[in-house]
């Protein structure tokens, strides 16, 4: 194991006795601080964020994860098709919002960047001192990202690192460069998920398309035999990003997980759902033109997520990204 691998295995030791608790803690925090939810969100107020350590700076190996705007007027996006896995959750009035992660390499840019939910903290717990890149946060959420397992990075702490492209209107011009905020990458064993990657499970059933809706977003995967992935659609037309490149993932994760509501509303007064990625359940496993059937466990925050055959054997993963839908169960 290199000196990277050590540093994370320790700081994991010690984190997996406490993030539950600070998690759990958060919690209880935001629930007194009032369920009324009545903060907007800060999407347009780029200045406010978690108050920061003076001096405090990226942890040696930890993975970035960038919050990624996914309405219309956002396309075409910047960077995804360089992150090793990329959630896609719920958000206010139905749309769908990304999370992209990167461990193993950087692109130059990264974005449209978007602001940050309460669902995110949970879902970055899996990883060792993360750094979370976002464009702020309504107010009521701040204390709770401050207090986090996690390094906040916004433009408000980290301006130089961030710049307003000219090729869409505001707030969906707000974009990141990855080597600034965090210099390189901290490689695949950063990536403290619980997947696994190898060989596919014997069985499965052929399958050509699979389309995952939420209310108000549509994701259409297609397997390509010639590039042997699966070819992205959102809402109907083909994910292509700034520099052409095609979005197109190896493997395909459908996890069905409770959605309710949270605390907090946007400036409209939708509620935003909270996505729970910790408990356990059923899921679909797309790769190599095929759909297997898995269940999902993850334990506690600090635990990934493990995907089992439903004999119990491990399920393994296609090399290459990862996309993970969280549905409805």
């Amino acid at each position: 194991m290199g000196t990277v691998g050590m540093k994370l295995k320790a700081r994991r030791t010690r984190r997996h006795v406490t993030t539950g608790m600070v998690l759990a803690a958060l919690t209880t925090g935001a629930l007194l601080a009032g369920c009324s939810g009545g903060g907007s969100d800060d999407d347009d107020r780029q200045g406010e964020s978690p108050t920061r350590r003076p001096g405090t700076t990226a942890p040696v190996g930890s993975i970035l994860a960038v919050k990624i705007d996914n309405v219309r007027t956002a396309r075409p996006q910047t960077g995804v098709d360089a992150a090793d896995i990329v959630y896609a959750e719920q958000v206010e009035g139905g749309l769908s919002r990304l999370m992209a992660v990167y461990a193993t390499r950087f692109p130059d840019a990264v974005g449209p960047v978007r602001s940050a939910r309460e669902s995110d903290l949970e879902l970055l717990g899996q990883f060792d001192e993360p750094t979370l890149a976002f464009s702020g946060a309504q107010s009521k959420l701040l204390p709770l990202i401050d207090k986090a397992p996690l390094e906040a990075r916004t433009p408000g702490d980290a301006g130089a690192a961030y710049y307003r492209g000219s090729d869409k209107p505001a707030p969906h011009n707000l974009y990141l460069r990855p080597a600034k905020l965090v210099g390189s990458p901290p490689g695949a064993e950063a990536l403290t998920t619980g997947f696994r990657y190898g060989q596919a499970p014997a069985g499965g059933t052929p399958e050509d398309s699979r389309t995952i809706r939420y209310p108000a977003a549509r994701f259409t995967f297609t397997w390509s035999d010639e590039q042997q992935r699966w070819l992205l659609a959102m809402d109907g037309q083909d994910t292509v990003l700034t520099d052409g490149a095609r979005v197109a993932p190896a493997t395909v994760v459908v996890q069905h997980v409770t959605i309710r509501q949270s605390r907090f509303h946007d400036f409209l007064g939708n509620n935003t759902p909270y996505t729970e990625t910790v408990g356990s359940g059923k899921a679909e496993v797309l790769r190599d033109g095929r759909v297997f059937e898995a269940d999902w466990e993850r334990k506690s925050p600090p635990d990934g997520t493990t995907f089992t055959t439903p004999d119990g054997e491990p399920m393994n993963f296609a090399k290459g990204q990862v996309w993970v839908l969280y549905v409805k169960k």
